[in-house]
């Protein structure tokens, strides 16, 4: 992925769009997406400190694809479910999930819901609308699917989107899926964060189809390809297929074309299989400095609001952190919890044994300790 594919876009180069479009957000909309967009950027370069400093885990940041997230969860209702990735940690914000609740499962402590037995970002938020995140991809599109074929027979009137990215059109899962939805006329947006590489495949190598979008019309259903660096074009379609999933005209396929600016993951170093120059290249269509030099051009913000927003963020961030270290993390016995509604004897043994060898071997490192104070 050499050059930046920007599609149908909105967003001219200095900020302005033509007026047809510019009711597509109202200025408090704008403004409000814009402050997310900017605390989640905030959120990713903290977290990927605290990894570096041995505090946290693993982490995978959105930096570059802040857009198609928020841009997205804005559009739905606060009951429409989304069938998340690992990457879409905008959905979470923009949908006001407890900052705090976030910040634990990323640490793993005692206060974690999922009891520290999730790695970090596998977040699973029911009050939300958030079912639990998966790491084998393409896993939660028949998930997606099927809840929507469920909302479509009861009638509940809530639309499905699901997230995914381009290497994940390369599943099976992927083909289940959309065969499905477009055979049952199911109300649920397939979303592609196309963002060039399948940790270090580039597309080129996974496809050589034209387009991903262009898959829809094989699954009888429409095919979007936009810029999904520009939230205006992104907004625009999902408003639209939104809007016919609701009408019960059936699923949409969105292909957002967008880069990610950093690692795959804390795992990863993507300087091993892409270019300086090709990241440079991209850092001048990103998503965020483009939403800001449309606020700007609206007249909404200046460089003082810019630096009271980073100083809010940085503070709502630390404080964060310094409340889920001072947790200490899930008993170990926990791990016996939750397996049957009522523990068995043979659970019961194994959990005994477990905590009589966590005894011994505090007694022995207890042991040691004392033998290497005598000297």
């Amino acid at each position: 992925m050499s050059e930046p594919n920007l599609p149908f876009s909105i967003l001219n180069e200095d900020g302005s769009c033509p007026e047809r479009y510019r009711a597509l957000l109202n200025d408090a909309d704008l403004l409000a997406i814009h402050d997310m967009i900017l605390f989640s950027r905030h959120f990713d370069r903290r977290m990927m400190m605290l990894q570096r400093q041995g505090r946290l885990g693993f982490y995978m940041t959105s930096t570059g694809e802040e857009s198609t997230m928020i841009g997205a969860t804005f559009c739905l209702k606060p009951d429409d479910p989304i069938f998340l990735s690992y990457r879409e940690i905008g959905c979470l914000l923009w949908r006001k999930v407890d900052l705090r609740l976030i910040m634990n499962q990323l640490i793993g402590n005692s206060r974690d819901l999922c009891k520290g037995r999730q790695m970090p970002i596998h977040f699973c938020f029911r009050e939300w609308g958030f079912p639990s995140v998966s790491s084998p991809v393409g896993t939660q599109l028949p998930h997606a699917c099927g809840y929507a074929y469920a909302a479509r027979e009861l009638a509940t009137g809530q639309v499905c989107l699901a997230f995914l990215g381009e290497g994940t059109a390369s599943e099976g899962d992927f083909h289940t899926a959309l065969n499905f939805a477009g055979v049952f006329r199911v109300p649920c947006i397939y979303l592609i964060r196309n963002n060039g590489y399948a940790i270090s495949t580039p597309e080129a190598a996974q496809t050589a189809a034209k387009s991903l979008a262009a898959r829809a019309a094989g699954y009888g259903m429409p095919g979007l390809q936009v810029d999904g660096n520009d939230l205006l074009a992104l907004v625009n379609a999902m408003r639209w297929a939104v809007a016919r999933a609701r009408d019960g005209e059936g699923p949409t396929l969105i292909e957002a074309m967008t880069y990610r600016m950093g690692a795959h993951s804390t795992a990863d170093d993507p300087s091993a299989y892409r270019s300086e120059e090709e990241t440079a290249r991209w850092a001048k269509v990103d998503n965020l400095a483009r939403l800001e030099h449309h606020v700007r051009w609206r007249g909404l913000y200046d460089e003082a609001r810019k630096q009271e927003a980073l100083a809010r963020h940085e503070e709502t961030v630390r404080a964060l952190i310094a409340d889920s270290e001072c947790w200490p993390p899930p008993p170990l016995d926990s791990l016996f919890e939750d397996v049957f509604e009522h523990a068995n004897a043979h659970l019961l043994e194994q959990r005994e044994e477990y905590l009589r060898f966590l005894a011994w071997k505090a007694r022995r490192r207890a042991g040691e300790m004392a033998e290497a104070a005598r000297g």
